[in-house]
């Protein structure tokens, strides 16, 4: 059968002889009736010589000549509508154009004045392996449910063909995923790989990642992925420093080089300088090879062509999963940009010829910087991304343009759009709306042009739009044009100022406050003002909104404090009982008030239960999925976990979002008893032995969340392997894995490990790899570790294993309903959703993976009916609590009841009554992307985008603040604007008297800082000489002063106290 591709490829040489013949005739203008041909894709390539893809991904243009598909969808924030991104399809007039490129200006249209997030790259093989959101996996990411962010769609403009275009910007917490792909490697199968992507956006957190990796998102041992990986992580192999280098991914290794000793650093590695990059890594068995080039100009190099690095890699156990932007295990600490990717199919190992092809047929697309950029005057090389004003305020923007084609540009007129006739831009010191620099500007050349931007007095969130017009020396007078866009604000100068988490001594994890700043010279008004807090992986249920009346004055505070205990669900007129977020510090008797202003209720406690507990997810499926939905008139849901849930009790199941995930929702709850409560759905679970295709028992890793009459989802679909579900019928037992934790030479009787639990002495062991197993008995249970007593055992090995090579017992597995109708590997993970919690009455909604399951206690009884209704996160407020929800001075202008502030990451929003986002920060994680501010392509070790430290993390869980310093302070960008205190622990007692103290960590203190030691009665200050080293054996840190009192162990030192309701006292060097 002649396929597409085929017909496309016995095309290509005519129709590029005609593109050829139609260019020329239409530079003569003689002839545009007929376009020129599609060019060449590296997909065509490939399937040209064999290897055809089976998976094939780019935002920026078509990798199939016959490609006519979308390349990849976008979501919009300001509605929920999504639009398919496709590809510009050749022209005659008035110009001839091969098109093949993304249609970038449909995004730019559809995206303008609001956000845009990146939900599928489309897969232009015809396998259809679409990468979406990644699911949760051993690591979780930032969204709800613990799936991985989206990419913003705008984040990483370039040229290509000549054309702007979008890449894939990844920032730490995204990325996107195919668990259930079609056709990929499974085993030791042969399969290559290509990826372009950015050279100068990289870190080393694990892992920047494309390829195959694990179908259960969770590290399954040695060799079950295979990717490429590019940045300067040092935990594993790597190239000589700094990189950053192009190697692979082969789970619980990133490896550049093989060496015979087993040492991990690539001395022929090189650091790639490149703007662009072309990494390739294809592998077979007991082979592998990975390249890398320019992919501007030139050719390929041999980054490593050899052997698997041990036998606990060879053969290869790959699972056919695909990934893009993060680990196998969905470890998300990394960073990159991505332009295109292809994966070839099962058995096929491309010949450097056809990687030498693909990476000309790269070179030939020239990528290139984006043409054109506006930003900020006072940042032009990092841009924050946003420009913030207030209104009717001045700042200078810059707009610059790159010539990025092969010859020169004339006439070139720069400009910037305003939104509407209030806004003004004006060359500075002139009246004139645009810059036209003298001069043609030489290919690669930039010239830039300041304008000084005047906002309206109205308030706006949305664009400034850059121009640039110009004449393309060698097409007669042709006229070009390209637009980009900034992001502006033009809000009241109101700012997020200072925050805390919670306190360490007395211990109070709730002891949060928000402080609002007006950093300007008028008053605002607040009224109707919300405060939107989004903790990592939760759903967002509520606001804060300011009531009206409030007003602030210039150069003022607007504290916030949260309330001892706040709702967990709504309460409504004629509850006697309320279900809450804490009864700390509670007790029967209490008088508590419900709400705020006018609407406050007071009532007695009568009866004091359980607070509601942590919330569980809605069971996400993998490989399938990544999510199910329950629909409405169920009364069972399958959980994650079912710690907490009590028969009898209620719980809030959540509803209202809708895949993918892009915090752009409200969640509501509904509220059901729960009437029984089985099993959670597995994770992480797998096959432990073969199972080939007939048998009725399989050997599996967990047994403990399976029941009878379970269906369990097996395999997925690729060469050699196939999909099914079978049925349990009976439970044996589970099989217990560890690794060698030495290697164990031929004739050995006693193995080191890593781990001797679930391990018994007559047990059946299965040691090493597919092409080197040893089957024994063990005679003796010892003790772990490389130089514990280990597992004796009988006959004696045949043949050497090495180090982290398996050691499996198999237990009795589970019997099933019926033989299974395919071979299945060993370690190929499998699913099942338990049989979850059932409840009453039945749901009124669908419910979707990842959406919050909460237990809600028993709560609080209160002496008389409400009469009137309370939402989600109202205010519970127990004047006499004094160890929960903020306390101390100043009183707080307003207690809000929740959520409470995650202790690790989350994200602040602030809007107007209007809706208009005035302010915004991401701490500890960029939790919404859309929200931060700052440049966040900063690259190298330890890099992972702009956003405030969270305040939690400092020393031993000291409650620091993170703060603006001076107040009001921005520039638009969270890891510069704030400080967070530093904070650390006593190593050892110090008495009165001492010069020194030493402590456990001394990061973020400085000479002639002023430091608060101990708490309460034994609070002093004291200013630092000198900064040593930390530890009890430290030289730790010298004080100006002697002290005036002991200090016990583990008390804590800080930097300057929280200032609530003040102006923040932080030194610069803590920034």
């Amino acid at each position: 059968m002649t396929t597409r591709t085929q017909i496309a490829l016995k095309l290509a040489l005519p129709l590029a002889l005609l593109a050829a013949t139609l260019t020329s005739l239409a530079q003569t203008g003689t002839a545009h009736s007929v376009p020129p041909g599609r060019p060449q894709g590296p997909c065509d390539i490939y399937a040209a010589a064999a290897d055809p893809c089976v998976a094939a991904y780019s935002t920026t243009r078509a990798l199939f000549a016959s490609y006519n598909g979308p390349l990849y969808q976008i979501l919009r924030q300001s509605d929920g509508k999504t639009l398919d991104i496709g590809v510009v399809e050749p022209v005659a007039a008035p110009w001839p154009d091969a098109g093949g490129y993304a249609n970038a200006p449909a995004q730019d249209a559809f995206c303008a004045n609001t956000y845009c997030w990146i939900t599928t790259l489309f897969d232009q093989s015809p396998k259809h392996n679409d990468l979406v959101q990644a699911p949760r996996g051993h690591f979780s990411g930032p969204a709800m449910g613990g799936n991985n962010n989206l990419p913003i769609a705008d984040a990483a403009p370039i040229t290509v063909m000549g054309h702007k275009a979008y890449g894939v910007f990844i920032t730490p917490g995204m990325g996107l995923r195919l668990n259930d792909a079609k056709g990929t490697a499974v085993d030791d199968q042969a399969e290559g790989q290509y990826w372009v992507i950015n050279g100068r956006h990289f870190n080393s957190g694990c892992c920047f990642d494309f390829g195959n990796a694990e179908i259960d998102s969770a590290d399954d041992g040695n060799g079950t992925m295979e990717t490429t990986y590019f940045g300067d992580g040092t935990g594993w192999y790597h190239g000589p420093p700094p990189g950053p280098w192009v190697m692979t991914d082969q789970e619980n290794n990133l490896v550049g080089c093989a060496n015979p000793d087993g040492s991990k650093l690539c001395g022929e590695l090189p650091n790639i300088p490149w703007r662009f990059v072309t990494a390739m890594a294809k592998g077979e068995p007991h082979h592998w090879t990975s390249l890398g080039g320019d992919a501007q100009k030139g050719g390929l190099s041999v980054m490593f062509d050899g052997p698997r690095i041990n036998p606990s890699y060879d053969p290869m156990r790959k699972q056919g999963a695909i990934l893009l932007g993060n680990g196998g295990d969905n470890s998300n600490g990394s960073q990159g940009t991505f332009y295109e990717g292809a994966m070839t199919a099962a058995g096929t190992f491309p010949a450097d010829a056809t990687d030498r092809l693909v990476q000309a047929n790269v070179v030939a697309a020239k990528y290139d910087v984006q043409q054109l950029s506006l930003t900020p005057s006072s940042s032009t090389s990092n841009a924050p991304g946003l420009q913030t004003f207030s209104p009717g305020s001045a700042q200078d923007t810059t707009i610059t343009f790159t010539n990025t084609s092969d010859t020169p540009a004339i006439d070139v007129r720069l400009s910037i759009s305003v939104p509407d006739e209030r806004w003004t831009s004006v060359v500075p010191e002139t009246h004139s709306t645009s810059a036209t620099p003298r001069g043609p500007v030489a290919p690669g050349a930039s010239i830039s042009a300041t304008f000084k931007i005047t906002s309206g007095t109205k308030a706006f969130n949305g664009d400034l739009v850059g121009r640039a017009q110009w004449k393309a020396s060698t097409s007669r007078g042709r006229k070009l044009e390209t637009s980009t866009f900034e992001k502006v604000r033009n809000v009241s100068p109101i700012k997020i100022n200072e925050f805390r988490v919670g306190t360490g001594s007395p211990i109070n994890p709730t002891n949060s406050f928000i402080e609002l700043y007006n950093a300007g010279a008028s008053q605002v008004d607040l009224s109707n003002w919300t405060l939107t807090e989004h903790a990592a992986q939760r759903a967002i249920f509520s606001t804060v909104m300011i009531p009206s009346g409030r007003k602030l004055a210039p150069h003022s505070f607007y504290l916030l404090g949260l309330s001892n205990s706040g709702l967990a669900v709504p309460a409504h007129n004629g509850d006697t009982s309320i279900y809450v977020r804490s009864t700390a510090g509670m007790q029967v008797g209490d008088t508590i008030g419900i709400d705020t202003g006018s609407s406050v209720e007071t009532r007695r406690i009568v009866s004091l239960g359980k607070a509601a507990g942590a919330a569980t997810t809605l069971w996400q499926p993998m490989p399938d999925g990544p999510i199910i939905s329950v629909p409405a008139g169920s009364n069972n849901v399958p959980v994650a976990n079912v710690t907490g849930f009590v028969v009898g009790e209620k719980i809030a199941l959540g509803y209202g979002a809708s895949f993918p995930y892009a915090a752009n929702t409200i969640e509501h709850d509904e509220i059901a008893t729960v009437t029984a409560i089985g099993k959670p759905g597995t994770a992480e679970a797998y096959i432990a032995t073969d199972a080939p295709a007939g048998s009725t028992n399989i050997k599996v890793t967990s047994v403990a969340k399976l029941s009878v009459g379970d269906k369990i989802r097996l395999d997925i679909d690729s060469m050699g392997h196939g999909i099914e579900s079978v049925t349990v019928a009976h439970i044996g037992t589970e099989a217990t894995r560890t690794v060698l934790a030495a290697t164990a030479g031929a004739g050995a009787t006693n193995i080191k490990v890593r781990s001797v639990k679930g391990f018994a002495v007559g047990d059946k062991i299965v040691l090493g790899t597919p092409a080197n197993l040893a089957t024994a008995t063990i005679a003796t249970v010892g003790a772990p570790g490389p130089s514990g007593t280990g597992i004796d055992f009988t006959p004696a090995l045949a043949n050497a294993h090495v180090k982290d090579e398996d050691i499996i017992s198999p237990g009795t597995g589970i019997d099933l309903a019926a033989p299974l109708k395919f071979n299945h590997a060993a370690n190929l993970p499998f699913n099942d959703r338990g049989t979850g919690i059932s409840f009453e009455p039945v749901t009124a909604f669908a419910h979707l993976s990842g959406e919050p399951v909460q237990p809600l206690g028993t709560g609080i009884m209160l002496d008389g009916p409400l009469t009137k209704d309370h939402a989600i996160d109202a205010v519970v407020l127990d004047a006499a609590v004094t160890t929960a929800g903020y306390q101390g001075t100043p009183a707080p202008d307003q207690r809000f009841g929740g959520p409470a502030l995650s202790t690790t990451a989350g994200t602040m929003v602030l809007r107007d009554a209007d809706g208009l986002v005035v302010d915004s920060l991401n701490y500890g994680l960029v939790v919404d992307p859309w929200a931060a501010e700052g440049y966040q392509a900063n690259s190298g070790a330890r890099r992972n985008g702009c956003r405030v430290n969270a305040p939690s993390a400092a020393g031993s869980g000291i409650g620091v603040s993170a703060g603006r310093f001076p107040d009001g302070a921005d520039t638009d960008s969270n890891c510069t604007d704030f400080i967070v205190e530093p904070a650390t622990s006593l190593a050892v007692a110090a008495d009165a008297g001492a010069k020194t103290i030493k402590v456990l960590s001394v990061a973020g203190f400085a000479a002639g800082q002023v430091i608060s030691i101990d708490t309460n009665a034994h609070l002093e200050t004291i200013v630092i000489a000198a900064i040593g080293t930390a530890g009890s054996a430290g030289s730790g840190i010298t004080l100006g002063a002697a002290l005036k009192q002991a200090h016990a162990p583990a008390a804590q030192v800080s930097g300057n106290s929280s200032t609530p309701g003040a102006r923040n006292h932080y030194d610069r060097g803590q920034r």
